[in-house]
């Protein structure tokens, strides 16, 4: 049975609870693939164009572009089918939302406000080199949601440049579905806008390479968080 307003499935039990009849905008948010950066475990930010995906990489984009394929198909039903697919400016994510774009048959359109957190002169540096060099920063950093890495962006910062972001999704219309190709601490913020939670906890979001994850925008601002950090691979042929 169909929804007679949309012709889509009818919202499912367990769906956000609202006492209305609005709308929203879809947001799928999807991180990009593994990168030699992912698997060193430097912190890959805005700072820099690169890397591209490895192969492995690009075969989670393809994996990813299966899922995504699905949505308001035979999963998640009563969501409308993606319409539109956003990218941050990073290679890895074009490359990720080229695939992704290809399999829905849709163009990228590029969207800086959607990218990396900048991490200044932690840029490509793993957990161990920043420790070592910044004593004791980089926990409070991911935990506190106020501090800065020298040069660089507090998790708060980015969750007011994703706020924007997101609020111009709802601006453009509702009832659609649209696709952004993003990272790990930008989809962490996004999440954390969207459930009004405070950026001191935004890292305990478990946010794979790869994985999707959906939030249902409102211009009253009562989110629904629909998914978080699905693994994307074994969904799709």
């Amino acid at each position: 049975m169909s929804d007679p307003g949309t012709g889509r499935a009818p919202k499912p039990s367990g769906a956000g609870v609202r006492f209305d009849s609005e709308l929203p905008v879809t947001v799928v948010l999807v991180r990009h693939g593994q990168t030699t950066m992912t698997v060193a475990g430097g912190y890959s930010g805005s700072g820099e164009p690169g890397p591209p995906l490895d192969e492995h990489g690009l075969a989670q984009a393809r994996a990813a572009a299966a899922l995504v394929d699905r949505v308001g198909r035979d999963l998640w039903g009563d969501i409308a089918y993606p319409s539109e697919v956003i990218a941050s400016p990073m290679v890895r994510t074009q490359m990720t939302g080229a695939i992704i774009a290809e399999r829905l048959g849709l163009e990228v359109r590029t969207d800086a406000t959607f990218q990396e957190a900048d991490f200044g002169e932690w840029q490509g540096l793993t957990a161990g080199q920043i420790e070592e060099r910044w004593p004791g920063r980089l926990e409070p950093w991911h935990t506190h949601g106020d501090v800065e890495p020298p040069g660089g962006e507090s998790i708060a910062q980015v969750g007011d440049r994703l706020r924007r972001g997101l609020d111009e999704l709802i601006e453009g219309g509702t009832d659609r579905t649209v696709v952004v190709v993003s990272h790990a601490v930008a989809i962490r913020a996004a999440l954390g806008v969207a459930m009004g939670a405070q950026p001191s906890s935004w890292s305990q979001l478990r946010v794979a390479p790869a994985s999707v994850s959906i939030i249902r925008l409102f211009a009253d601002k009562r989110h629904e968080i629909a998914v978080v950090g699905v693994p994307s691979e074994g969904w799709g042929s």
